[in-house]
C-alpha cells in the first residue's frame, strides 16, 4: 500500500469518544476547506460502527451545511433511528466548533437475494494508455499558477484517468457527460466496508464540474464558484477499489445558480456497482463584471 493510500485509510479509522460519538481527523487537499468526500466517507464509517456486522450499506443521503475547517477534527454524532428485521437506519451529524456542518441519513440491510437488472455500461476505451490526473497536471506546469496544480501534481491515494480530459485554461463547450477510470493507488485490505467508505470519498471528485462542461468554463476559470449542497448514493453491489472502476456522470439540468448531476459506477465487467446524484451551487461572476 502506498503511503498516501495508507493515510487515506487511517483517515477513516475514527476515534471512539463514547457510544455513538466518534472523532475523525481532517486532511487539507488545498480547497481551503474540508473536502466533502472526506466527510461522507467518515460519516459512513461512523454509522457502520453502530450497525450489526452482517448488514451492508444500501444508501446514503447527505446535506452540506457549512464549510469544514481543515485545521480541526470533526465529531460524528450517530443517532439510531431504527433496527428492523432486515434494515437499519442511522442519522449522522458532523460537528465542528459546536455547530453542525453536515447531516447524513443512511440505510443498511441484511444480505438478500432478489430480482436483478441494471443499465448497460457505456462502450468506452479501457484505462490502459490513458494519462492519469498527475500526468495531465504535469503538462500544465508553466501555463497555470502553481498553487492551482499543487493538489494534482502530488501523488494521490486514488489514481484517476479521465477518458476526455478538459483543458482547464481554455475549456470548450462540450456535452454534459464526463467519464473517469479510477482505482486505489496501491493494494487495499480485503475489507468490503473500507472499499465502500473510500468509494464514498472518491465520489465527490469529478462530479459537480460536469455541470460546467456545456458552458465553456472550468473550475479554474476566474469567477467560477462551486459548492456541494447535497449528495446521495445507492449501493447495488460490492465494490473493489483494487480494480479499475468507471465513473460516468451526466448533468441533466442547471438553473437558479444550481446544477444537478447523476452518476454511475461500473466495474470492468460492466456490473453497475453504485448510483449517485449530487446538486451543487454553481455561480459565475467574471472578474470584469465584479465590483
Amino acid at each position: 500500500m502506498s503511503a498516501v493510500l495508507e493515510q487515506l485509510v487511517e483517515l477513516h479509522n475514527l476515534e471512539t469518544i463514547e457510544q455513538g460519538l466518534y472523532r475523525g481527523q481532517s486532511q487539507d487537499l488545498g480547497f481551503g476547506h474540508v473536502f466533502g468526500g472526506q466527510v461522507i466517507g467518515q460519516a459512513l464509517a461512523a454509522a457502520k460502527r453502530t450497525v450489526e456486522a452482517s448488514r451492508g450499506i444500501t444508501s446514503l443521503h447527505t446535506y452540506f451545511l457549512l464549510p469544514g475547517d481543515v485545521s480541526l477534527p470533526i465529531v460524528y454524532d450517530v443517532e439510531v433511528i431504527r433496527d428492523g428485521g432486515s434494515f437499519s437506519t442511522r442519522r449522522v451529524k458532523a460537528i465542528q466548533k459546536g455547530r453542525p456542518i453536515f447531516y447524513m441519513t443512511c440505510s443498511f440491510q441484511e444480505p438478500e437475494e432478489g430480482f436483478e437488472h441494471q443499465t448497460q455500461m457505456p462502450e468506452v476505451n479501457g484505462p490502459e494508455g490513458l494519462l492519469n490526473s498527475q500526468q495531465l497536471a504535469q503538462a500544465m506546469v508553466g501555463k497555470v499558477p502553481a498553487r492551482s496544480l499543487a493538489m494534482w501534481l502530488a501523488e494521490g491515494p486514488i489514481e484517476m484517468r479521465p477518458l476526455n480530459p478538459v483543458n482547464p485554461v481554455k475549456p470548450e463547450k462540450l456535452p454534459a457527460v464526463n467519464r473517469v477510470w479510477f482505482r486505489a493507488n496501491g493494494t487495499l485490505p480485503d475489507d468490503p466496508r473500507l472499499h465502500k467508505y473510500l468509494l464514498a470519498y472518491v465520489s465527490d471528485f469529478n462530479f459537480l464540474t460536469t455541470t460546467l462542461l456545456p458552458h465553456g468554463v472550468g473550475f479554474m476559470t476566474p469567477g467560477v464558484r462551486m459548492a456541494t449542497i447535497d449528495h446521495s448514493m445507492w449501493y447495488h453491489r460490492d465494490v473493489n477499489l483494487n480494480d479499475w472502476i468507471l465513473f460516468e456522470s451526466e448533468s441533466t439540468s442547471a438553473s437558479g445558480g444550481r446544477g444537478l448531476v447523476h452518476g454511475k459506477f461500473y466495474d470492468p465487467q460492466g456490473k453497475l456497482l453504485v448510483s449517485a446524484s449530487q446538486e451543487g451551487l454553481i455561480r459565475f461572476n467574471p472578474p470584469e463584471s465584479q465590483g
